[in-house]
């Protein structure tokens, strides 16, 4: 058994899941995904029954068609899981502690794809801590969200 584990940005949300459980991971073009997440794609892993665990919270759901809800926090925000009606929750791979565990073995929704995905990759690179300067400071960046990692409390004590 591989669990790999995640939550949401602010902590009030973790959970465990099963990789040897996974059905698959996939990232989705279609517009609603897009709506949901605010970004141009969403990357999701799917698993068998029994395979996610929520350890800490649960993500307050959102009926977002016919068929399926979207999970979020709902202290802030953060996007969760797609689920259909009697599934188990894919999972945000963005919200596993090391997204780069699941790395996507296909691509659906693809008509919504937009035109410029394709050049994404050529764009100029530029680290996180290089925004600083953008943002008026001489301070380097500190992060208030949670860690990669589960905690034993939280909210956590800010620093």
């Amino acid at each position: 058994m591989t669990i790999l584990t995640g939550g949401c940005q602010c902590g009030a949300i973790r959970f465990s899941c099963d990789s040897d459980m996974m059905i698959e991971t996939s990232v989705c073009h279609c517009r609603m995904c897009q709506k949901a997440v605010g970004n141009y794609y969403v990357p999701y892993a799917s698993f068998r029954k029994g395979a996610v665990t929520w350890t800490r919270g649960a993500p307050k759901l959102f009926r977002s068609s016919s068929f399926a809800s979207r999970g979020f926090c709902a202290d802030c925000g953060t996007p969760l899981t797609f689920e259909f009606a009697d599934h188990e929750p894919s999972i945000a791979c963005g919200a596993l502690d090391n997204p780069a565990a699941l790395p996507p073995t296909k691509q659906c929704g693809v008509e919504g794809m937009l035109p410029f995905m394709e050049g994404i990759p050529s764009l100029p690179h530029e680290e996180t801590g290089d925004t600083a300067a953008e943002a008026g400071s001489d301070e380097p960046m500190r992060s208030y969200q949670h860690p990669d990692h589960d905690t034993a409390v939280w909210p956590l004590p800010k620093a």
